[in-house]
Formats: C-alpha cells, structure tokens, sequence
C-alpha cells in the first residue's frame, strides 16, 4: 500500500473524494497524514472523522516561506509518503519544496490549463464569456499552475450561470477525476519524465491524458 499525504487550506472536498476512494480500495493506498496552513479548515474535521492524523502549520510561526516549507518537508517526510496531493492548497511552495518531491507532486487546478492559471478562475471565465471551464489535474513544477497537465475534465457554462452555479459543476468532475489520477499514481501507471507527463509508458499530450480518442 502506497503512502499518500494530503495538503489542504479549506473546505477540504477533493481530500474527501480521495478518502472515499481509499475507503472503496479505488486507491490501492492509505492517506498517511493530512497537513493545512490554516489551523481552522474544515478538512481537518474530515481527516480527524476519518481517524487520520491532521496537523496545521500557520505561516505566522515562521520567518518566511523557506523556513515554513522546510518545517513542513521535515514534517511530511515523517509519514514517507510516495505521493503527495495539493487538494486547495492555497500557499505557493518555495522552490526546494517543489524539487524535493518533484515527481510524486500533484495538484487540481480549476481552470483548463494553460488557461487561467491563479485565483479566480470561475470569475474570469464568466466575464470572458466563456462556454466552456473545466479542471486539470497536472503535476507540478516551480512555474506557478504550469506543471505537465495529466488529465482535464470539461464543462459547459450557460447563459446566466453564477460563480457558485460554476464552482458546483466543476468540482463536481473535480471529485471524479483527482481519485482517478492518483490511482494511476499509485499502481505505478503514471509518471513525470522529462517536464512531461506520461501514462503506461505513453507520452501524454499537452492537454492530458484524452478519453475520447
């Protein structure tokens, strides 16, 4: 069983879906530990109902962001995890928190990378008068929301839909796809080589790995 930990800054819904699918044994792994820059995060109550251990770590204990990452690198690393997952992880990681675990890093993205990577995805979507938003599920590099994308789900966006009308929809693919990734990551289907995302020994294209083809 692979070792999985979780990063989390709030509400903490995709961790869920990947404690559910633990739970099912659709991840043939365990969630080791769940870690949160905010002391009062919601996912800390799912890890905590789910008997795993949740810890927070707030940025006004240390320096600066390196000292903040080694602390938590230090902290994660007690758990040795083959993987670890950003679920609405919402602090930028220091460059050597990046590089130590480049490879087994994942994050989701609300947005269809490359577009909209930061904050406020849904927003710029409906003001932009988009059809179509989705999410990405990439791993990830020192280039902020850049990392190889591994697979992206679409959806569509109507005439008078709210941010929250958006939010719902997109998480809702969110909570099916972030579970499907990380099984692919634990049975040793799924690997970053060279800046590049690939899935049993394939190559994945810019946009991720593709259903439909």
């Amino acid at each position: 069983m692979k070792n999985i930990v979780v990063l989390i800054s709030g509400n903490g819904s995709n961790l869920q879906a990947v404690i559910d699918a633990c739970k099912q044994k659709k991840i043939n792994g365990t969630i080791r530990a769940v870690f949160s820059n905010k002391a009062d995060a919601f996912g800390l109550e799912r890890a905590r109902d789910a008997n795993i251990p949740a810890h927070a770590l707030e940025a006004s204990q240390f320096s600066g962001r390196e000292a903040f990452d080694r602390e938590l690198v230090q902290e994660i690393d007690a758990y040795a995890p083959d993987v670890v997952v950003l679920a609405g992880y919402m602090r930028i990681l220091s460059p050597a928190f990046v590089s130590h675990y480049s490879g087994r890093l994942l994050n989701i993205h609300p947005s269809l990378l490359p577009k909209y990577p930061g904050l406020h995805t849904h927003r710029q979507v409906l003001e932009n008068g988009d059809e179509e938003h989705g999410t990405s599920v990439h791993f990830v590099t020192d280039e902020l929301d850049g990392g190889p994308v591994i697979l992206q789900a679409k959806v569509p966006v109507f005439d008078g839909d709210t941010e929250e009308d958006v939010t719902e929809r997109v998480q809702t693919q969110e909570h099916a796809i972030y579970p499907l990734v990380v099984s692919w990551f634990v049975d040793g289907r799924l690997e970053m080589r060279d800046g590049t995302a690939w899935l049993d020994r394939v190559q994945l294209p810019p946009q991720g790995y593709a259903a439909e083809e």
